[in-house]
């Protein structure tokens, strides 16, 4: 208990609970487009596509500074939110929009391949016999597309664990509202002997990296399994 110290066990708790929050909350979005990503064809289903994975290829500081733009206090979105008493610049809850909207595009693409690996057929067969769409989803699709779902929210968590850029630019890097990990490596190296509580925080990211992609990948290689048949 005595490796890391308060300020570094407040920033991993911090991360943890950033990347909890910004998978779960965007999960059901990340299911629907992977979805309509996948199966539906419609005007605009490029540019969509396109801007679904704009983040891996931006700077994430320009996407930190886009976010600042819109969901700042004086941005369209930020200013109405915080009519409501909503505000996400320079919080936590902030740094965990920047790290959904970083994350989404590994969680829409791990999902929407596991929903191309389902035959389509199988979903047009119990649509002949009277069910809803939904019901088609929740009863075949979705049992079939559980493995991929789960390899994407793991990925997303791990990479929101080690967002940086968006995050810095967007919430800046205050102790104990959103310092989180990758931030509090940063600050600490930046001041004198602070390395070896650098040192112990990558450790524990690549160990929290590590096992997210060796789960990714157990469940990937389930997901073949199941559509081969064997």
């Amino acid at each position: 208990m005595d490796w890391l110290g308060p300020e570094e066990w407040q920033a991993v708790a911090l991360s943890l609970r950033v990347s909890l929050w910004a998978t779960l909350a965007s999960l059901p979005l990340g299911i629907f487009t992977a979805y309509a990503l996948a199966r539906w064809r419609f005007p605009g289903h490029g540019l969509i596509n396109g801007l679904v994975h704009l983040p891996l290829i931006l700077p994430p500081v320009v996407t930190g500074y886009l976010l600042l733009l819109t969901f700042g206090t004086r941005g369209p979105v930020g200013s109405a939110l915080q009519d409501i008493g909503i505000v996400l610049a320079f919080r936590w809850t902030g740094a965990a929009l920047a790290a959904a909207v970083m994350a989404f595009p590994l969680m829409v693409r791990a999902i929407r391949l596991s929903i191309e690996a389902v035959d389509p057929r199988l979903e047009q067969a119990a649509a002949t016999l009277g069910a809803s769409r939904l019901w088609v989803f929740a009863t075949v699709t979705l049992p079939m597309i559980l493995p991929g779902i789960i390899a994407g929210a793991i990925l997303a968590f791990a990479k929101a664990m080690g967002e940086f850029g968006a995050t810095i630019t967007f919430v800046s890097n205050i102790p104990g509202q959103t310092r989180t990990v990758p931030s509090a490596i940063y600050a600490f190296l930046q001041v004198p002997g602070g390395e070896d509580a650098a040192m112990r925080l990558v450790l524990v990211s690549v160990a929290v990296a590590m096992t997210a992609l060796l789960l990714s990948e157990v469940i990937a290689r389930k997901i073949a399994a199941w559509v081969s048949g064997t």
